[in-house]
């Protein structure tokens, strides 16, 4: 599948450059661990799914619509597990959720606020599914517009949050911060602190919300063969793009 599906991250202030109090880096490691585990884990399951569905997407034609949807109904489930633990992980620590260091570099350089963005699921659409009627034409026209408005909310959001991190007295701050020692953390900092990760934290809800919500609004709009399709052309991209950054890490090595 082209790159041109993919899509860039927008870039946040440097999550890594900030001191926090003692003993943060060993949680922040055994976070890290924990939702690496679980990911290694989910991509297993998610190589399974995958040639469910390309097996699937051979003998449609010989299936009732009622096993189809039984699958999708697995996939979706799947899906919601990921986001579940996500959300987990983005409580424990949303600044490692941002600067996600279970995924490669190259899988990194393709976040859209900590995730894919949902109008990628369009371009899914128009790639795998190339027998949608009229009636569905404009329903997922619609539904890639109302998406785009939502997207476009959430830069906006984003967009806000950088500015109050570079503002100069935030900015000066958590310089400050940085240079305290002995672990001394002031309570002002604390409270900046709270301040941006909770509305990191609203802001990555709503992204999740967001992708989720629209993958499952093109699922309704789809056939069920044809949801096979566009779900076997999403787990192939998302291992595609997870097999090509680890062989670029294999290969930085050697």
């Amino acid at each position: 599948m082209h790159t041109a599906l993919l899509f860039a991250i927008s870039p946040i202030f440097p999550l890594r450059s900030i001191t926090m109090p003692n003993g943060l880096g060993t949680r922040r490691h055994t976070n890290a661990g924990s939702f690496e585990a679980f990911l290694e884990g989910w991509l297993v399951r998610q190589e399974h799914y995958l040639d469910e569905l390309l097996s699937t997407q051979q003998h449609c034609h010989k299936m009732r619509d009622e096993d189809l949807k039984e699958l999708i109904s697995r996939i979706l489930a799947h899906y919601q597990e990921y986001y579940e633990e996500k959300s987990r992980m983005a409580h424990r620590d949303i600044f490692l959720v941002f600067s996600p260091t279970w995924f490669t570099s190259f899988e990194r350089a393709f976040l859209w606020i900590a995730g894919f963005k949902p109008g990628l699921s369009f371009r899914l659409v128009n790639n795998s599914v190339d027998d949608l009627s009229e009636d569905q034409h404009e329903r997922i026209n619609k539904l890639m517009e109302d998406t785009k408005t939502e997207e476009r909310a959430l830069n906006h959001e984003l967009a806000k949050i950088q500015e109050r991190v570079a503002a100069p007295p935030l900015l000066e701050l958590l310089r400050w911060g940085r240079e305290l020692a002995n672990g001394e953390i002031s309570e002002e900092y604390y409270r900046v602190l709270d301040a941006w990760k909770s509305s990191l934290e609203t802001l990555l809800a709503n992204a999740d919300s967001l992708r989720m919500n629209t993958a499952v609004n093109v699922v309704e709009i789809l056939r069920p063969a044809q949801t096979v399709r566009f779900l076997a052309a999403a787990a192939q991209l998302q291992l595609r793009i997870r097999t090509w950054g680890l062989q670029r890490e294999a290969e930085r090595q050697e």
